[in-house]
């Protein structure tokens, strides 16, 4: 029987008609998987952008420093990393810098120190012998034992002469309570200037000075001197309203857990802290007022957009740091060009501010503010021209902030036509630094009488520090005031001489 092979059957050829679907099926598959790639794509954007958003710290975002580290990646620090070859220490041509000697004046005691014999004939020395030239002075500086002076008032009852009964006198002003106006004002500074708990604040008065007290003592020793310095923290309040420069910025706070904000407003001479339950513009018309005829320095949030219509200056480090957190985030040509541009162009204004702000000795050479005004004048065209270009970016974030950057023009150039107008608004955010550490300490208040004691002493305390005075002998003197029913120690008068 012989095999047989089979021939393989030619397929038959598709129709048109079946070609046609076939081509359409195939279409419609492509189109499909094209649009999943687009999905997957933007995905993939989104997230990347996330992440780098969640990665940012306080040099390429509005984050504060603090959080750097915990919510974002640490910034740069020092040498980027890069170790150093030089030596700890004093550098070779350093100029030493060491404890100068206290005037004579200063000086409680005098000891004559007299060698007891010849260092080179081992003779013995008297105190009679000659002497040459100054002696070499050295001084040791120490603290006497520390005690607390207590004073007891006795009160006896006096019998009158003329009806018989008796009378009792009422205790001097600075006795009332159970601590002095030294002591009281200590706590308070120990608290607000120090940072430091009320527990700690008891663990020191009692081991250093061998005071025992209660936390509810220090309690009422702070408010007390909340209370003392009330008038002139509401005579700096409504001083704010008639001051040419204000800066302002804002942070959050905590009132047993729920949440507050802590405003920091600046002016040349003083600092007026206020803990409100709003971020709102509201609490910018409670304090300079609902008409501001000064120029506002503020950063661009809403709160300060809403509120003041004049003239105000917008903080160029903030500008700078979102262009920076584009520049990181962005993965757009329009990122990347709009951003070295705009670094650029700031680079060259703020050197021609450097050159006017620091005087003589200054690179390239100090100008005045004329020259400063017609040297920038061609920087702000082309920083105009640049939002123009990229106001229709596809890049929403370019897009943003060349917009912002058209509409608030005015607002990121009064610093080159004001004087006392700062370009950037630092002076606020040092202001808030202290609050937010002593927040971070204390975890915030818990009651409102404890929120107006901290705006209290805070503006107290940190006023006196920019007006070079010692906040412990302001305290004292307004709590002794306070006792007496006198009027207390304005904060304005040095404002108006510094």
């Amino acid at each position: 029987m012989t095999a047989t092979h089979r021939q393989p059957r030619e397929e038959d050829p598709l129709k048109p008609e079946q070609l046609e679907r076939e081509n359409e099926r195939l279409s419609r598959e492509v189109e499909r998987l094209r649009q999943e790639l687009i999905e997957r794509d933007k995905k993939i954007f989104e997230l990347e952008r996330k992440l780098a958003l969640r990665l940012q710290n306080s040099t390429t975002s509005s984050k504060p420093p603090s959080s750097d580290g915990l919510a974002g990646e640490q910034r740069p620090r020092g040498s980027r990393g890069k170790k150093s070859r030089r030596k700890p220490g004093g550098q070779p041509g350093h100029r030493g810098h060491w404890r100068g000697l206290a005037p004579l004046s200063r000086v409680d005691q005098v000891i004559e120190v007299f060698p007891p014999k010849c260092r080179h004939c081992d003779s013995r020395l008297s105190r009679r012998v000659s002497t040459q030239g100054e002696p070499r002075r050295h001084q040791v500086t120490e603290l006497p034992p520390i005690e607390a002076h207590i004073t007891e008032y006795q009160c006896p009852c006096v019998i009158c002469p003329e009806c018989g009964k008796a009378t009792q006198a009422e205790l001097p002003g600075e006795a009332q309570g159970h601590f002095g106006p030294q002591l009281t004002a200590l706590i308070a500074y120990l608290t607000v200037v120090c940072r430091m708990p009320r527990r700690m604040v008891r663990e020191l008065l009692e081991q250093v000075l061998a005071i025992p007290l209660s936390l509810g003592s220090i309690q009422n020793s702070w408010e007390e001197a909340s209370e003392a310095v009330a008038e002139p923290c509401a005579e700096l309040e409504r001083q704010l309203r008639h001051e040419p420069v204000v800066n302002s910025d804002e942070t959050g706070y905590r009132t047993s857990g729920e949440k507050r904000w802590l405003w920091a407003l600046v002016a040349a001479n003083f600092v007026f802290y206020k803990i409100a339950l709003t971020r709102g513009a509201e609490v910018l018309v409670e304090l300079p007022g609902e008409v501001f005829a000064g120029i506002l320095c503020s950063d661009r949030c809403a709160s300060y957009l809403k509120y003041h219509k004049g003239e105000g200056q917008f903080c160029w480090a903030h500008f700078k740091r979102n262009i920076l957190g584009i520049q990181e985030i962005g993965k757009t040509t329009d990122a990347e060009r709009f951003c070295r541009d705009a670094l650029a162009l700031h680079a060259r204004l703020f050197r021609l501010w450097h050159r006017f702000r620091d005087g003589p000795g200054v690179r390239y050479g100090p100008i005045t503010r004329e020259q400063l005004i017609a040297k920038s004048i061609p920087l702000e065209k082309k920083f105009f021209a640049l939002a123009d270009r990229y106001l229709d970016s596809r890049d929403k974030d370019v897009a943003n902030l060349a917009l912002a950057l058209l509409q608030h023009f005015e607002r990121f150039f009064a610093f080159l036509r004001h004087e006392g107008v700062e370009p950037t608004n630092n002076v606020a955010e040092r202001a808030l630094r202290c609050p937010v550490q002593w927040r971070k300490i204390s975890f915030g208040s818990r009651s409102p009488q404890g929120e107006v004691a901290v705006a209290r002493l805070l503006t107290v305390t940190r006023t006196c520090r920019m007006q070079h005075r010692a906040p412990l002998g302001y305290l004292v003197t307004v709590i002794r005031s306070h006792r007496n029913a006198l009027p207390t120690s304005s904060l304005l008068k040095t404002a108006s001489t510094t």
